[in-house]
């Protein structure tokens, strides 16, 4: 009995040791990139006509904030328009196992987006799977930086991929 007790001591400190020196993680370096949303913003956009309602305006007011660690970016929204109003909670990331980042939104109309997206230069490109009014669509959210505290958004959808139609387009500016 005294030497399994032994043995079990001897595994739980050298598992402890193990563990000690282990280097926490630490962010893909293309999480740095979502850096540029941190912040509060206000977007303003313009509502087309079509399966997402009648149309008109709508105002965002957003604030993003790293999580610790910086893995995650985190971000409430409040927003308001010609469909209502409501809030939501979004989470921005990078998936080094895919090479994507991404985009996850919880809203208080039970709406959820699952979206994944890239980056080239100064322009972010996000694409989704949609369902609307039972039609299953793809949604295609562009983003173009336009100065450190402004960019210019679109959300265009489509059924098969590749004739897409503008359902919102706006523009965001920080606050300082």
């Amino acid at each position: 009995m005294k030497t399994t007790g032994f043995i079990s001591a001897v595994c739980l400190f050298l598992a402890a040791a193990a563990f000690a020196q282990m280097q926490a993680p630490t962010p893909a370096p293309e999480v740095q990139k979502l850096d540029v949303f941190a912040g509060s913003w206000t977007l303003t956009g313009d509502l087309k006509p079509g399966p997402m309602g009648p149309g008109g305006s709508m105002t965002e007011n957003e604030k993003c904030e790293w999580m610790e660690g910086k893995f995650y970016l985190v971000c409430h929204t409040d927003f308001n328009g010609s469909m209502g109003s409501g809030t939501g909670l979004s989470v921005l990331g990078y998936s080094s196992n895919d090479k994507m980042y991404t985009y996850r939104e919880f809203n208080s109309w039970g709406e959820f987006e699952d979206s994944r997206g890239s980056v080239d230069g100064s322009t972010w490109s996000w694409t989704s799977d949609e369902n609307f009014n039972g039609t299953p669509t793809k949604g295609r959210f562009t983003m173009k930086i336009t100065s450190p505290t402004s960019y210019e958004f679109t959300f265009d959808i489509s059924q098969d991929g590749t004739k897409w139609t503008t359902v919102m387009d706006g523009k965001a500016t920080k606050s300082k």
